[in-house]
C-alpha cells in the first residue's frame, strides 16, 4: 500500500513537473517553429506607426520589428495595439513582442520583461509658429503655453520655465487654441508633435526647442522569455552601433534626438 501511495506521488511530482515545463515554453523555439513573429505596434501614432493608404501598418516601429523577423528567418505578422490594451495583448500570448511606444517605467518592469538597452524614447517639447522664433525654454518665461490638464510635466513648465499655463481638456482643443493665437505654443510629447506636423496645415509651425523630461521606450517581451530577451537585445545594440535608428529618423522626417545620437556614440 505504502509502495503504491509513492508511485502515485512520483508520478504526479512527474506530471507536475511536465506542466510546469509546458507552461514555460521557449517563445524563441516557437516563433522559429512556426515560421512568424507576431508583434504589437500602433496604428495610430504616425509616423512611429500608422496605417497607409493599402491599410498596412507602417512607420518606424514596424521597420524595427521587420529587422528581428529577418534576423530570426521568419515572417513578420503586425497586430495594432493601443496603450490599453498592449500589455494584455502580450501577457495574454496574442503578440510576441510589443514595440509600440511604451514608456519603459519600473511599475511595468514588475509585469512584463523589457530589453535593455532601450531603443527609443520621447520627452516634452513644443509646437509653435516659426515666426514665433523660439530659441529656448527661457524664451517662454511669462507667456501663454496651452498645456493638457494633467500632463505630468505641466508643474515643471510652470515652476521652472516661468510658462503661463492655459490648460484644455484635450489635444483638439490645444492645436485650436495655438491656431488662433491664444497661445505662443503647445507644449507636449514630441513624438505625438512630429507626427502632427506632417500635416500640410502646420507647415508654418515648428517644433524648435530641445526635448527636455525624456522617457526611454522599451521593447517588451512576456516575463521569463530569456532567450527571446537576449536575440532581441543583440538587435538593439546593432541598432545603435550602426546608427540605423539614425537613418530612421531621416526616413520618416523625425527631429533627430539626443539619445539617439548618444546610443550611437556610445555602442560605435
Amino acid at each position: 500500500m505504502v509502495n503504491r501511495i509513492l508511485s502515485m506521488a512520483t508520478a504526479g511530482i512527474a506530471l507536475l513537473v511536465l506542466g510546469t515545463a509546458t507552461a514555460q515554453a521557449d517563445t524563441l523555439s516557437d516563433i522559429k517553429q512556426k515560421g512568424v513573429l507576431v508583434v504589437g505596434t500602433k496604428a495610430d501614432y504616425r509616423p512611429f506607426g500608422f496605417l497607409d493608404p493599402s491599410g498596412k501598418i507602417v512607420g518606424f516601429e514596424p521597420e524595427l520589428a521587420a529587422d528581428i523577423a529577418k534576423r530570426l528567418g521568419v515572417k513578420l505578422e503586425l497586430v495594432p495595439v493601443v496603450a490599453s490594451n498592449r500589455i494584455q495583448f502580450l501577457q495574454q500570448g496574442r503578440i510576441d513582442l510589443m514595440i509600440a511606444t511604451t514608456s519603459d517605467t519600473p511599475d511595468r518592469r514588475k509585469i512584463v520583461d523589457f530589453v535593455d538597452p532601450n531603443y527609443y524614447g520621447s520627452g516634452t517639447n513644443v509646437l509653435a509658429p516659426k515666426s514665433a522664433n523660439l530659441k529656448s525654454w527661457a524664451d517662454l518665461k511669462g507667456k501663454k503655453v496651452c498645456l493638457i490638464q494633467g500632463a505630468f510635466y505641466n508643474k515643471e513648465l510652470q515652476e521652472k520655465y516661468g510658462v503661463e499655463g492655459v490648460a484644455f481638456a484635450g489635444t483638439a482643443e490645444a492645436y485650436g487654441a495655438l491656431r488662433n493665437g491664444n497661445c505662443v505654443a503647445f507644449a507636449y510629447d514630441d513624438t505625438a508633435i512630429v507626427g502632427e506636423m506632417l500635416k500640410p496645415e502646420w507647415s508654418g509651425y515648428d517644433m524648435p526647442l530641445d526635448s527636455i523630461l525624456f522617457v526611454p521606450w522599451g521593447i517588451a517581451v512576456k516575463k521569463g522569455e530569456k532567450s527571446l530577451v537576449d536575440m532581441v537585445s543583440q538587435a538593439t545594440i546593432d541598432w545603435h552601433k550602426t546608427g540605423y535608428l539614425q537613418q530612421l529618423e531621416k526616413k520618416w522626417a523625425i527631429k533627430p534626438t539626443k539619445f539617439a545620437e548618444e546610443m550611437n556614440a556610445k555602442y560605435k
